[in-house]
């Protein structure tokens, strides 16, 4: 069934770096089936207008769609009643709705509002917010060793103040698959209002609201093969009635005069302005699909390629699996020894499969593992054996190459200029950072230009990182790290009087992010202010194709120690 599904999803079809993609990263985000794509299609070729505003025909067919997804969705939550589904953008924005809407109205002071260790920064900050605003606690259910929550500590949480549960259904991070029906049950009893976040919960399993028994459920249509840029919010009847609209506008009112507002009901009164008709539309058909597959027996075959991929992982040296819990989705999280998660990402990449490396926006659940981030693969109804053997042979093909001298040779060797040896002589290890000429620097460029594909440019950049020495301990502290990237960044400076030029020592715990390092390095160190900030360091990412190529986190790192070194210029200018 997985190879007949996987040819439903045309960019399936396509390549990555001129290899077969192997899609592994679903729990970011999954593909969309071609009867997805032709609905919004369809949608805007036929029936764009917009809903509940007029009379004409287009604005009938609009509406129809609209609300019968609405019914549509009801029905694939079990919820009781269809004004219970109100639309949002996605998950995050359901959650903001909740603690803008029913947070501020309803906790003061002394309440309490538990979360989990294993949320996503999602279903966190909204609640740090609402507590800094009402003056609420947030309590945490830690984790245990395997990945679970720790049910004997959250029994210990729950008391007479507990107002709010907020908790994810699934891991997104680990794959942990929380027991939700009983911890509703156990909230209940102290009569604590309860919120479940089943993003990573809604593609792999049947949800049944009614009988979790939480009082509120969101998830994002962009997880469940549907469009990015719509999610849903369920909410009983009886809660959504006595909230507070959130934002305000059209649609949302009954009547509106200068002497006063008078707000819509539910669901309308929380959707405020023109919504996303045909990220509905979408998300129907998204629904639609999904439904009309056997989910016991696709279930059964991402639980098996999870299996697959695991026993695969445990057979090769140096890598660790995070996240050993009895109940999981199929999402598998791993450590390499000694080699940074992005870096492992990067020359995944190069083999054309798709991973998530870095925190996974759950940085307290990092910190709990006392982890910078892991590499997850996330599996989904088209992921096959294929895919699982490709990523396990890539991996033991990483782990076991020799990392020294291999790489070193093949580097590009660049004349380091010399270094004066006056009064003002660089201390170290400033003097050991690389220092380019503008010949230099064209012979950089030639180097990574006359690459043919970018998995060739990446290995070389990521050789490059020879030419970077490491900085010593004492100067990897917190004080000179860099915002603005995942992986750690460390940057010192110093400046020289007799030349008035500054000079800079970088390091990074990635490979990848090291040599870019040295390209931002070939172009502004050992420069006078001046020149630091006359120097056009877009134009030299965009003559190295690196703008269009690099992912956001790596990017936003080279920003950073960009920006960084622009600042310290303009202190010195």
């Amino acid at each position: 069934m997985t190879s007949d599904i996987h040819f439903q999803f045309p960019i399936l079809s396509e390549t990555a770096h001129g290899l077969p993609l192997a899609w592994l990263d679903n729990a970011a985000t999954t593909q969309k089936p071609r009867s997805v794509i032709d609905a919004v299609s369809h949608y805007y070729s036929y029936a764009n207008a917009n809903v509940h505003r007029a009379s004409h025909v287009l604005s009938a067919r609009a509406t129809h769609a609209f609300e019968e997804a609405r019914d549509k969705v009801r029905q694939f939550l079990n919820a009781g009643h269809t004004e219970e589904i109100i639309w949002t953008r996605g998950a995050t924005e359901a959650l903001n709705l909740l603690a803008w809407s029913w947070g501020r109205d309803n906790l003061k002071a002394g309440d309490e509002i538990i979360l989990s260790a294993m949320e996503h920064h999602a279903n966190i900050v909204p609640w740090q917010q609402i507590a800094e605003h009402t003056g609420a606690h947030i309590r945490v259910i830690p984790i245990t060793e395997s990945g679970e929550l720790d049910l004997q500590a959250y029994q210990q949480l729950l008391n007479e103040r507990t107002k709010l549960l907020a908790v994810t259904h699934v891991s997104n991070a680990l794959g942990t698959i929380n027991p939700i029906e009983t911890m509703m049950t156990q909230a209940k009893e102290v009569g604590a209002t309860t919120i479940i976040d089943g993003a990573q919960a809604v593609a792999h399993f049947p949800v049944d609201v009614r009988k979790l028994g939480c009082d509120f459920y969101v998830f994002s249509g962009h997880k469940v093969y549907g469009p990015t840029g719509i999610g849903v919010l369920y909410g009983r009847r009886e809660l959504l009635n006595d909230m507070p609209p959130w934002q305000t506008g059209g649609e949302m009112i009954e009547r509106v005069s200068f002497s006063g507002t008078t707000f819509n009901k539910p669901p309308f009164r929380f959707e405020a302005g023109t919504p996303n008709i045909s990220g509905v539309v979408g998300l129907a058909a998204a629904i639609d699909y999904l439904n009309n597959l056997d989910r016991k027996v696709i279930a059964q075959q991402e639980q098996q390629l999870r299996f697959r991929l695991e026993q695969g992982l445990d057979h090769i040296p140096g890598i660790r699996r995070i996240g050993t819990a009895k109940s999981k989705t199929a999402v598998v999280s791993f450590v390499v020894e000694g080699q940074h998660n992005h870096d492992i990402g990067v020359l995944l990449d190069q083999q054309g499969i798709a991973v998530r490396t870095g925190h996974h926006c759950a940085m307290p659940l990092m910190e709990a593992l006392e982890l910078p981030g892991t590499i997850r693969a996330s599996l989904a109804c088209y992921n096959t054996r294929e895919d699982v053997d490709r990523l396990t042979a890539a991996l033991r093909k990483i782990c076991t190459r020799q990392n020294t001298s291999e790489g070193k040779a093949s580097t590009p060797k660049l004349n380091q200029q010399p270094r004066q040896t006056d009064d003002n002589q660089l201390p170290a290890p400033f003097a050991a950072t690389p220092f380019y000429n503008q010949q230099d620097l064209m012979r950089l460029r030639t180097a990574l230009l006359s690459k043919k594909s970018w998995q060739e440019r990446y290995r070389n950049i990521m050789q490059l990182a020879w030419d970077l020495p490491a900085l010593p301990d004492d100067m990897r502290q917190d004080e000179a790290r860099l915002s603005g990237c995942e992986s750690t960044v460390w940057l010192h400076h110093h400046y020289r009087e007799n030349d008035q030029t500054l000079h800079f020592a970088v390091d990074s715990d990635a490979r990848v992010i090291r040599g870019l390092a040295v390209i931002v390095m070939a172009c502004l160190n050992s420069r006078t202010p001046e020149d630091l900030l006359s120097c056009d360091i877009d134009s030299v990412f965009g003559e190295l194709e690196l703008s269009n190529h690099l992912s956001p986190s790596r990017g936003n790192g080279l920003r950073a120690i960009v920006q960084e070194i622009q600042g310290i210029a303009q202190r010195y200018r």
